[in-house]
C-alpha cells in the first residue's frame, strides 16, 4: 500500500502530542464509526427479531448459527488484517492508511445491513448473511484494527499516551454513549417502532455520517512510534512468530484473557439491554426506561473524564482498574437482588458503572504498555498481530454469545411485537423470558466483574516500563550507529 504526497499526510508535525491531535484525531474524528457501532451493537438484534421477525427462522436456530459462522469468518479477516498491518510500509505509518480505507467502506456496508429485501424470510437470511459479513469482517475490521493501534502507535510517552487513551475513550463512551443512552431510547426507537423503512432511513444517515469523521481520524492522527523504525533494515519476522511471541508472554496472555472474559460480560449486558428495559423493568418503548438505566447509570462516565487519569496517574493504571472491578461485581449484584425495582436498579448501575470507569477510561495505555514490554523482550514489534488477536476475542465471543442469546430467547419463548395498523403493538413475555433476559443485563457482571479482579492481581506490567522504554531507545540508537 502506497501512500505519499501533501494530500495523504499526517496534519500532525509535532513530536509531542498536540492539541489537535487530542481533540480531532482521538475525540471526534472516530465518534462516526463508533456511534454506528454502538447504536448496532444495541439495536441490530432487535431488528433481526423485532423488525424482521427472523427469530423462530429455522426453529430459532438461524439467528443462532449466524452469528456464530459470520464471527468465525471475521475471526479470520482480523488475522488477515493484523498480517497486513506489520507489514504495510508508507510515511503515513503502518495502520493510519487503512483508516483511509475502511472510511467509505463502513459507510455503504452499513447501509446494506438495513436495505434487506422484502420477500421470503430465505432471501432475508442469505441479504442478512451477506451484509452482516461485508460490514463487520470487511470494513469494520479494517476500521477497527487500524482504530484501536492509533494510541499504542502514537507515542512512547506514557503520560501524554495516556491523555489520548482517555480522549479516545471518551469518542467512545460519552459521545456515542450520550446518542444512544439518550436520543435514542427516547426520540428514535419510539418514532420507529418496528417500521422498516424508518429504520433504513436513519441507520443510512449514521453510516454516511462516519466516512467524514473517519477522515478527520486519519487526518489528526501520527504513528511516531512507527517512524523510529523508518529506515532501519528490519528483519523479516514470519506471522506465526508473532503469534507465538505473543502467546508465550505472561503480561500479554493475561490481557487476553482479561479481554475474554470482559468481553463476555458486556456483550450480555449490551444484547439484554432493550429487552430488559422493555419487559422487565418498564413497557415496550416507553421513551423513559431505558434512558433512566443508560444515562443515570452512566453518569460516572462523565466523572470518570475528570477523575480516571489522575488517580492512574498517582496509584497506577493496573490498580485503579483492579479495585474498580470490586464495586463492578457490587453494583450488579445490586440490580440483580431487585430486578423490577427502578430505584434500586439505578443505584445498582451507578455504583457498577463507578467501578467500571478505569477499566474504560485507560485499557488501551495498559495495553500499548504490554505492546512495549514485548519488544524491549524480543526486539520485536508485533502490533498488527496483537491486535488481530484482540479483535478476534471480540468479534468471536460476541459472535457466540449472540448467538447462544437468540437461541435461548426462542427456546424460552420470547414473541415479537408485531405492527397493527401502523402502530407497534407488544408482547407479553413469560417468566422464563424475563429471567434469562435479566440474568444477560445484570446477573453475569457479577461474576465477570470478581473474575477480573483476579486476574489483574498478576497484571503489573507498568511497574518498570519508563526503564524498559529507554532500553528499547538505547536500543535504536545503537542500532543506527
Amino acid at each position: 500500500m502506497k501512500l505519499e504526497g501533501k494530500l495523504f499526510s499526517s496534519r500532525v508535525t509535532s513530536e509531542n502530542v498536540t492539541r489537535g491531535e487530542k481533540w480531532l484525531g482521538y475525540l471526534l474524528g472516530p465518534c462516526g464509526a463508533l456511534l454506528l457501532n454502538a447504536v448496532l451493537a444495541t439495536y441490530l438484534n432487535v431488528y433481526y427479531t423485532d423488525v424482521l421477525n427472523l427469530t423462530g427462522l429455522w426453529g430459532g436456530t438461524f439467528l443462532m448459527i449466524f452469528p456464530i459462522v459470520s464471527k468465525v469468518i471475521d475471526a479470520v479477516t482480523n488475522v488477515l488484517m493484523g498480517y497486513i498491518i506489520d507489514r504495510t510500509r508508507t510515511k503515513q505509518g503502518k495502520a493510519r492508511p487503512w483508516l483511509l480505507l475502511s472510511a467509505p467502506l463502513v459507510a455503504v456496508t452499513g447501509i446494506l445491513l438495513f436495505t434487506v429485501p422484502s420477500g421470503s424470510q430465505t432471501l432475508q437470511a442469505v441479504w442478512v448473511m451477506i451484509s452482516y459479513n461485508l460490514f463487520y469482517s470487511f470494513a469494520y475490521t479494517i476500521f477497527n484494527m487500524s482504530h484501536n493501534l492509533m494510541v499504542p502507535l502514537s507515542i512512547r510517552d506514557t503520560k501524554q499516551r495516556g491523555s489520548l487513551s482517555v480522549k479516545n475513550q471518551i469518542a467512545t463512551i460519552m459521545m456515542s454513549g450520550i446518542l444512544v443512552a439518550l436520543v435514542f431510547p427516547m426520540v428514535v426507537m419510539p418514532a420507529l417502532g418496528v417500521d422498516k423503512s424508518k429504520w433504513i432511513l436513519t441507520m443510512s444517515i449514521l453510516s454516511i455520517l462516519a466516512l467524514p469523521l473517519t477522515l478527520l481520524e486519519y487526518c489528526y492522527t501520527r504513528e511516531r512510534v512507527t517512524e523510529e523504525r523508518a529506515g532501519e533494515e528490519e528483519e523479516k519476522v514470519s506471522f506465526l512468530k508473532q503469534l507465538k511471541i505473543v502467546f508465550t508472554d505472561r503480561y500479554m496472555l493475561l490481557i487476553i484473557v482479561y479481554f475474554l472474559i470482559y468481553t463476555i460480560g458486556t456483550s450480555f449486558k449490551n444484547l439484554g439491554l432493550v429487552y430488559y428495559c422493555n419487559y422487565v423493568l418498564g413497557t415496550y418503548n416507553d421513551g423513559t426506561t431505558q434512558m433512566l438505566i443508560s444515562v443515570i447509570g452512566g453518569l460516572p462516565m462523565g466523572i470518570g473524564l475528570f477523575a480516571v487519569w489522575p488517580l492512574a496517574k498517582r496509584f497506577g493504571k493496573r490498580n485503579v482498574t483492579m479495585w474498580g472491578f470490586i464495586l463492578y461485581a457490587v453494583g450488579s449484584a445490586v440490580c440483580w437482588c431487585v430486578p423490577d425495582n427502578m430505584a434500586v436498579v439505578l443505584a445498582g448501575q451507578f455504583i457498577k458503572n463507578i467501578g467500571g470507569l478505569p477499566c474504560a477510561y485507560v485499557f488501551m495505555a495498559l495495553f500499548a504498555d504490554t505492546l512495549d514490554h514485548v519488544e524491549w523482550k524480543t526486539n520485536i514489534r508485533c502490533d498488527g498481530t496483537a491486535m488481530s488477536v484482540y479483535n478476534i476475542i471480540a468479534v468471536v465471543s460476541v459472535g457466540i454469545c449472540t448467538g447462544i442469546f437468540n437461541l435461548l430467547l426462542a427456546k424460552c419463548g420470547y414473541i415479537a411485537p408485531s405492527l397493527v395498523e401502523g402502530v407497534t403493538q407488544a408482547a407479553v413475555q413469560n417468566g422464563s423470558v424475563k429471567s434469562f433476559i435479566t440474568f444477560s443485563f445484570v446477573g453475569l457482571e457479577t461474576f465477570t466483574g470478581i473474575i477480573l479482579f483476579v486476574l489483574l492481581l498478576f497484571l503489573n506490567v507498568e511497574k518498570d516500563i519508563d526503564r524498559k522504554q529507554a532500553e528499547i531507545r538505547e536500543r535504536r540508537q545503537t542500532q543506527n550507529g
